[in-house]
């Protein structure tokens, strides 16, 4: 039993709006991520890299301690990539401003709306039956008080 209980309460849990929405938002923050990153380091980093001299930036690196050959067997060389690490850096920027202008557009539409709303007043309530035969009761005893004068 309580287990069934755990699981209930889990899909409780699971299945609020707000969880799914955050899911929904992860998995296409994921996928816009990776259109990002391509437009990055397919796109811009090649054309900025050749106004700035042809330079490749995801090969730039410190070489901290060459490549060297010890008995026969060659030992890697110790280097800082920070090429890459510009790189991603430029990613970060253009998702971080890409999600602001995202966030601001829905908080505009978001602000028109509400005001579109307030300004609106809503409409009056339409009368039930009993009311409407209560107003005809009430007209048809003032025509007859009247008559009757």
């Amino acid at each position: 039993m309580r287990k069934s209980k755990f699981l209930q309460d889990f899909k409780a849990f699971a299945m609020k709006g707000n969880v799914v929405d955050m899911a929904v938002g992860v998995i296409i923050g994921g996928a816009f991520g990776k259109i990002v990153s391509s437009l990055v380091a397919d796109i811009i980093m090649p054309v900025f890299g050749l106004l700035v001299g042809g330079v490749n930036f995801t090969d730039l690196k410190w070489v901290m301690k060459p490549a060297c050959v010890v008995d026969g067997k060659e030992i890697a060389a110790v280097t800082l990539n920070y090429g890459n690490f510009l790189q991603m850096t430029f990613d970060f920027l253009i998702i971080a401003f890409s999600i602001f202008l995202f966030i601001k557009l829905i908080t505009r539409i978001t602000a028109k709306r509400k005001a579109a709303a307030d300004a609106v007043p809503p409409a009056p309530p339409v009368p039930s039956k009993e009311e409407i035969l209560l107003t005809e009761i009430r007209d048809l005893l003032k025509e007859q008080s009247q008559a009757n004068r």
